[in-house]
């Protein structure tokens, strides 16, 4: 018998009214309750609790908006929406109703890992709480992490003591107004949709040799422009494609995907 199964026979809720997906960070738990009324999404709840004893706190997801992705969300059982997620050895704090967490991007943080020597200098143009500033820190030389939103900055700033790391310098404001001492030899572009605005600001972060990791949103199927986006603001700024891989995430929406391009770039 599958959770969902599970939750069904406990809560007295028919199984077709319940969500396929739910999000477990820390020990929170957030589901999309299409379906359910409120009478119902409490026994949700409860029989989350009775499954699932280490979750504190039960929430719907209502809607992810804004420029900062900002998450819109309800309690339904439970105070503390503030946890602390373990992944890969690696402790994020955050709260879960004031900031996005996404576990999808667990593979390419993986992915990402298998890439990285200890010799390396990478620029994280938009570092967040640290989703890939922080694992990254354990295999390069250091990591310059740029956020623009304070409360993501600060947790940023205390995930880096929870970890106890000492290789990344936490910077606040916008990537594409900020200069660093050093060159990077990776820049980390983990932000959609937009993200070609900021490829100019990646260019001044490279060495003269280097790669950029670039995420994007594009309509399904387009082979061309993710390429054409990066080859025009590479060219420029004085630089040439010299290698590039291209992967679909996820899809973020019916007609939209999520796409990531590792470009291999070198000064002409």
């Amino acid at each position: 018998m599958t959770l969902k199964q599970k939750i069904s026979t406990a809560a007295g809720i028919p199984v077709e009214k319940l969500p396929s997906r739910y999000q477990i960070i820390g020990n929170v738990l957030l589901a999309k309750l299409f379906y359910l009324d409120k009478n119902e999404k409490k026994k949700f709840a409860l029989a989350v609790k009775q499954l699932l004893p280490y979750i504190e706190t039960v929430c719907e997801i209502k809607e992810i908006s804004g420029k900062l992705r900002k998450p819109k969300i309800v309690k339904i059982i439970g105070k503390k929406t503030e946890t602390v997620h373990k992944e890969n050895d690696i402790l994020y704090k955050l709260d879960v109703s004031k900031i996005m967490f996404s576990k999808g991007n667990l593979l390419e943080r993986k992915r990402l890992l298998e890439n990285i020597n200890s010799e390396e200098v990478i620029v994280d143009m938009f570092s967040g709480i640290g989703y890939f500033s922080l694992s990254i820190s354990k295999k390069c030389k250091k990591v310059y992490s740029i956020e623009k939103n304070p409360l993501s900055f600060r947790y940023l700033k205390e995930n880096i003591i929870l970890n106890k790391i000492e290789n990344i310098k936490p910077i606040i404001g916008d990537s594409r107004k900020l200069r660093i001492k050093e060159k990077a030899t990776r820049v980390l572009m983990g932000y959609f949709p937009g993200t070609e605005k900021f490829l100019p600001a990646a260019m001044k972060f490279l060495d003269k040799k280097g790669i950029i990791h670039y995420h994007n949103l594009y309509k399904r199927g387009d082979l061309t422009t993710p390429i054409s986006d990066i080859d025009k603001a590479a060219k420029k700024a004085g630089f040439k494609i010299i290698s590039f891989k291209q992967r679909t995430v996820k899809s973020y929406n019916p007609t939209l995907d999520h796409i990531v391009l590792d470009v291999g770039l070198e000064k002409l």
